[in-house]
């Protein structure tokens, strides 16, 4: 009975680490692979129109009222609008450090009465120290991104401003890349075409990933990552 105790116990053991392994490489994975904040849903279709016409005999109708000579830039729900992404980040950091210390002692016994003189010439000491400390480092960053995405108006907000996302995605032999974008957008910054730069648009999100066999051969295994995550070196 106790053999049966035993072997139940290790037996529960094994299970309870092999479920925190299991839990480590699951959260390892989402390091591994960070996710971007973006808006979501990547795309929305407008509302479609519900026209209630009155029978009053005028061809003009306020409910199917639209401009004749309106502006085509986005501004409604389900309207698109294209981003020029241009973003580039640079940034530099350089310290210098430098310390320097010296010190030194020395005495000597000239004269000690009812002793010899020879002995004397033996009695003196001497000391010095001498610390110094140079330290420098560099840290730099360049990061350039830029390309062109076009993005569907999922929200207008109170102030008129646009919420936008949008996803792309282009598939090459067994790999896809995948483009996303969402962030907030002022109608008055949108420029003639229906384009607006990624340099004025607020809450930007941008991820850029890959699928696919290359993607895969980049990515750490789940069991390495368990056994670095717990390595205290």
């Amino acid at each position: 009975m106790n053999t049966l105790h035993r072997l139940t116990a290790r037996a529960f053991g094994w299970r309870a680490l092999a479920l925190c392994a299991a839990a480590l490489a699951l959260s390892g994975c989402e390091t591994l692979s960070p996710k971007v904040d973006v808006a979501q849903p990547t795309s929305v279709r407008p509302s479609a129109a519900t026209y209630a016409p009155v029978a009053n005999g005028s061809l003009f109708q306020n409910t199917a009222y639209r401009p004749l000579y309106e502006s085509h830039r986005a501004r409604m729900v389900g309207d698109i609008i294209t981003i020029n992404i241009s973003e580039v980040i640079t940034a530099k950091t350089e310290t210098s450090s430098s310390l320097e210390k010296k010190g030194s002692v020395s005495s000597e016994i000239t004269a000690v009465p009812l002793a010899n003189v020879t002995q004397l010439a033996k009695l003196a000491a001497a000391g010095s120290s001498n610390n110094k400390f140079d330290g420098k480092g560099t840290t730099s960053a360049n990061n350039n991104f830029t390309g062109s995405i076009t993005a569907t108006v999922i929200e207008v907000l109170p102030n008129g401003h646009l919420i936008v996302s949008g996803e792309k995605q282009i598939g090459l032999a067994k790999s896809v890349d995948v483009l996303r974008f969402s962030g907030q957008i002022d109608p008055y910054t949108i420029q003639p075409g229906n384009t607006v730069l990624s340099t004025q648009v607020a809450n930007v999100r941008i991820e850029q990933m890959g699928r696919g066999a290359n993607q895969d051969a980049q990515r750490i295994g789940w069991l390495a990552h368990f056994f670095l995550s717990i390595s205290p070196f």
